[in-house]
């Protein structure tokens, strides 16, 4: 703490005396009114740094007072650089924008906001009618033909942020340079007061018909005919799933799923986890040991939005998670044996296997990179997905990654085994004699010290290591110099392996970590695939501990 009579004190001190007297809410004025009469400049220097980066991601930080916060001033100034980009852009009056939002602390107010500031530019603002999943909001862009959509979620994120997610008319997430635009607009936005709120009658509230659309095209998705015996055991973790997938399992012809109770109800607090994310260690537990006690065939479960979906098995030494890198191989098979016609897409960061498994089947094969803002915008894409849990299966209605129909068809693909007797880990040893083990890990490090992320990528960058897990390192492409054909430049390195291994090294988009994606591919012999992947785990491990040492980690 400090003391104000610098000059550079005053300044601060006076930048935020003129942010209290414009912030619209008592709580984060009553905030910085305590900072500013302790005279924290510290704190104060914090909060007033810059705004809130306004990028791909949308916005997403912790809550407060303060620019470099999440807030209604904040959220208020987005939602008017966004109108007035999308009037730049050739929107009419009386155009429609969809507004929807999870149920985390102060999310029902951002969207509330947001849907006055669209409606003072003289659009039509359109709120979804309660906390709802990410992709319905992704979903009802295209159903009601808007021009653009706004999702309130900071998706798994720790329960003290928010963030604020932007899509056009496509139904897909910004890209650049939208992204930039949209961020000068919001940086030209002069005094609140000036941003005209309202009217009344250009504010619609929707009702459950949009949701309804929305659960009908899902189950379609699977229908209601085949095998339906299977003991599931599901979590929203707190969010906004519940409902939703208790519903789509039901009109599909499944027996409602065990729920685990301490988290079937939204909670914008968390209690029962560290981190609501799926792929967190312990988020899973509660589900686990249910699974134990009832006797489960599987474990579905949705972060607190519902656009990720996490599948877990039983196994030969109890309850697994599996990689998403396998859902998404197991949901890809699934779609291919279907005879789903287009292109299969995923990241740079996820398993070559889809690649193989699209040639196999003759269709095609598209890499993008990270972010479904990305793989979403793949022409004729007939699935997608991302290690990071996220899966497009419906691309045709969800331009974005859905837990929700994911959830649904990874149910009818496990069904359908077990009425044949056999179960999702047989169909991945499976995949695994067609096409080679393709093993994937992650190394992620969370970094205080925003600063040694792009250090370390840097650091490798200059001076990449030969071999990594006695594999050599035969390649290495600098993804700041563009990662493919049509692929943009981002930060990031990805190291290719003899024998069709790689690691792909980039800083996180949402979070402050360093991610180190690993992937080793082991031929299937006489051993068997338990012989493969016990060579594979050896490897990943080997490659882990040098990769660490080589970008000092």
């Amino acid at each position: 703490m400090t003391s104000a009579g610098r000059p550079a004190d005053d300044d601060l001190l006076a930048r935020a005396r003129a942010w209290i007297a414009e912030d619209p809410d008592p709580a984060t004025r009553a905030e910085l009114e305590e900072l500013v009469a302790a005279g924290d400049t510290a704190e104060l220097a914090d909060r007033f740094q810059g705004f809130l980066e306004f990028g791909t991601a949308g916005l997403r930080g912790a809550l407060g007072a303060g620019p470099h916060r999440m807030n209604r001033v904040v959220v208020l100034r987005a939602a008017a650089g966004l109108a007035t980009y999308l009037r730049d852009s050739g929107a009419a009056e009386g155009d429609a924008v969809v507004i929807g939002y999870d149920a985390r602390h102060l999310s029902d107010v951002f969207a509330r906001d947001t849907a006055e500031v669209v409606a003072g530019a003289g659009l039509r603002a359109l709120l979804l009618p309660r906390p709802l999943p990410t992709p319905l909001l992704a979903h009802a862009i295209r159903d009601l033909g808007c021009v653009a959509g706004v999702m309130v979620t900071a998706s798994h994120n720790p329960p003290q942020d928010n963030g604020y997610k932007v899509y056009l008319g496509d139904g897909s997430q910004i890209v650049p340079p939208a992204d930039a635009e949209i961020a000068a607009r919001i940086d030209a936005v002069g005094a609140l007061a000036d941003v005209p709120r309202g009217p009344e009658d250009r504010i619609e509230v929707l009702g459950d018909d949009v949701l309804d659309r929305y659960l009908a095209d899902v189950v379609a998705l699977v229908g209601t005919e085949g095998p339906r015996d299977l003991a599931v055991v599901y979590t929203p973790l707190h969010g906004v799933g519940g409902d939703t997938v208790a519903t789509v399992l039901r009109e599909a012809g499944f027996a409602a799923p065990q729920v685990v109770t301490a988290q079937a109800e939204p909670d914008a607090d968390f209690p029962t986890v560290a981190f609501p994310n799926p792929e967190e260690p312990g988020a899973m537990d509660l589900a686990l040991a249910l699974a134990a006690e009832v006797g489960a065939d599987v474990v579905v479960a949705n972060d607190p939005d519902a656009d990720r979906c996490a599948v877990a098995v039983p196994g030969p030494h109890g309850w697994q998670l599996l990689r998403g890198d396998e859902v998404g191989a197991l949901l890809a098979s699934h779609l291919l044996d279907r005879g789903a016609q287009g292109t299969y897409a995923a990241s740079i960061v996820s398993s070559s296997l889809l690649g193989r498994l699209a040639a196999a089947h003759g269709q095609a094969y598209a890499e993008t990179l990270t972010g479904f803002k990305w793989i979403g915008r793949v022409p004729d894409l007939a699935f997608g997905y991302e290690e990071a849990l996220g899966y497009c299966v419906d691309p045709a209605h969800v331009r974005d990654k859905d837990g929700v129909s994911a959830l649904l068809l990874v149910c009818e693909l496990a069904a359908r085994l077990k009425a044949e007797g056999r179960t999702l880990l047989d169909r991945l040893d499976d995949l695994a004699r067609e096409h080679g083990l393709h093993a994937t890990d992650q190394l992620s490090v969370r970094m205080d010290d925003l600063a040694a992320i792009p250090a370390a990528v840097d650091r490798l960058r200059s001076a990449p290591p030969a071999s990594l897990g006695g594999l050599a390192v035969e390649q290495v492409d600098d993804l700041a110099q563009g990662a493919g054909p049509g692929l943009p430049p981002t930060n990031g390195l990805r190291l290719r392996l003899a024998e069709g291994g790689r690691v792909v090294v980039r800083p996180s988009g949402t979070e402050p970590k360093l991610k180190c994606y690993l992937e080793v591919v082991v031929p299937v012999g006489e051993g068997g695939v338990d012989a493969a992947r016990i060579a594979a785990v050896g490897r990943l491990d080997a490659i882990r501990v040098e990769l660490a040492e080589a970008a000092g980690l």
